[in-house]
């Protein structure tokens, strides 16, 4: 047998213990080895898993730059969590040493007595700029910006402006993008870093800047800041007061972020539930359900309808009987086509690809695909009720579900576009509310079919 024929007989190695097992266990070299070989993304996502007391024990063991890296990767629900259990000089060390914008945005969500123990403890120009933050409006993208910026006048040179950026650039979040002000600090353009590292020292900024950027007040909603950046492209964006002068960047990992929690919060909305704070596996199994609880019961009432409408045509069911045997697969086939819709639609209207005018073309575009996919599905649907039913009841389902996918579908795509008009959040007109609107219409269409065709 050849050398590279040999068989490993060891046994496999035992994966190993997450940081949360070693803590509950007082592990603590153990804890302090996983820890230092782990990134701080890595480790916040462990925290956010534990408990108050087991993710304090833990952070604790953390050393003071590694921990304020943890910490702003943390949400502000756990960041909350962490500082409970901290003493006064920790405490005052992890706070004064956040950037700003994550710092607004914890003491946002915090307790009153949390976020005024956090004002006193931090010096002066972290608590005007801090108190400045929390002065935007809630969602707005003041609030995630970051207001520590190297902004540079046009009459310099790049050797000039180098050396501004050396000199200021320890305290900035960022100094990729490089904001070009007048007199009174307002914007006129940008520089990037990049230009002014492969530019000759003698060349002027005026003539590498950009001009007309893109750029945002800070009072504009932070989702569409995001947005903005997505579309073109850039990864700091300037942030202007209502006097166009500049106040901040918006950064391309603040506005991930506010992507992310904005489109969590329409993955919840559209599933009919509440969205939450923190981590999945650090909710406890009430919590959920509370969240869910609301939806479920509007949608039990919504449903009534539903139950109305059967109970109304009681006299048809007992003429023909076997349309009962059609009732769950033609409701869940409508609402089903509507929940797509739906959830396309508001897709569309999130980014901007669809806007509160093109509502009769939305309408008119997607009767026209419901109607496709009805045809497609009644082809099945009547071979299914020729086998099980005969042809006249056979015909009826056909007929049923192409009216109803192509209602169903018109449905689900116009009331987003309904929900913007009226200032309401379109995810909040959820798949499961659409679903259980066209159940109850759904039947409507399905017993006013049966009775002109079967003639009861």
């Amino acid at each position: 047998m050849s050398q590279t024929d040999v068989i490993d007989v060891r046994p496999a190695l035992s994966l190993p213990d997450t940081v949360q097992e070693l803590v509950e266990t007082r592990r603590a070299d153990a804890a302090l080895d996983w820890l230092g070989n782990h990134s701080p993304h890595a480790i916040a996502d462990q925290l956010a898993r534990m408990d108050a007391v087991r993710a304090g024990m833990a952070f604790r063991l953390l050393d003071k730059d590694l921990a304020l890296a943890v910490f702003e990767e943390l949400e502000p629900v756990d960041q909350q969590q962490i500082l409970e259990g901290l003493r006064d000089k920790s405490f005052r060390d992890l706070i004064e040493n956040m950037a700003p914008d994550d710092r607004a945005r914890m003491l946002r969500e915090a307790p009153a007595t949390v976020a005024k123990k956090v004002l006193a403890g931090l010096s002066p120009r972290e608590r005007r700029m801090t108190a400045g933050l929390l002065g935007y409006p809630e969602g707005s993208v003041g609030l995630y910006m970051t207001p520590e910026v190297v902004a540079l006048p046009r009459d310099l040179t790049v050797a000039a402006a180098l050396q501004t950026v050396r000199a200021k650039g320890g305290r900035a979040e960022t100094v990729y993008t490089l904001p070009v002000v007048d007199t009174g600090r307002r914007l006129t353009g940008v520089v990037e870093l990049r230009e002014l590292v492969l530019s000759g020292p003698e060349a002027l900024v005026a003539d590498l800047v950009r001009t007309e950027p893109a750029f945002v007040r800070a009072t504009d909603s932070a989702e569409r800041a995001a947005r903005v950046m997505r579309e073109t492209n850039v990864i700091d964006l300037p942030v202007v007061d209502s006097e166009d002068r500049l106040v901040g960047l918006l950064t391309i990992d603040d506005a991930v972020e506010v992507i992310e929690a904005a489109d969590s919060e329409d993955v919840a909305k559209q599933a009919g539930s509440a969205p939450w704070a923190g981590h999945y596996m650090a909710a406890g199994v009430f919590q959920l359900a509370r969240y869910r609880a609301l939806w479920l019961l509007l949608l039990l009432v919504a449903a009534t309808l539903t139950v109305s409408v059967t109970d109304f045509f009681e006299g048809t069911l007992e003429q023909a009987a076997q349309l009962a045997l059609f009732i769950p697969l033609l409701i869940g086939a409508g609402g089903n086509a509507g929940a797509q819709a739906a959830t396309a639609c508001v897709r569309a209207v999130a980014v901007g690809e669809v806007r509160g005018g093109d509502l009769l073309k939305v309408i008119w575009r997607e009767c026209r695909v419901g109607f496709v996919l009805g045809s497609m599905l009644a082809v099945a649907g009547v071979l299914i009720g020729g086998v099980f039913v005969g042809p006249k009841v056979a015909v009826v389902v056909g007929l049923t579900l192409v009216l109803i996918c192509a209602w169903a579908a018109t449905i689900g795509g116009m009331m987003p576009l309904l929900a913007k008009r009226l200032r309401i959040d379109p995810a909040v007109v959820s798949a499961p509310m659409v679903t259980t609107l066209v159940d109850a219409t759904g039947l409507i269409l399905y017993f006013s079919i049966a009775k002109l065709v079967l003639g009861i």
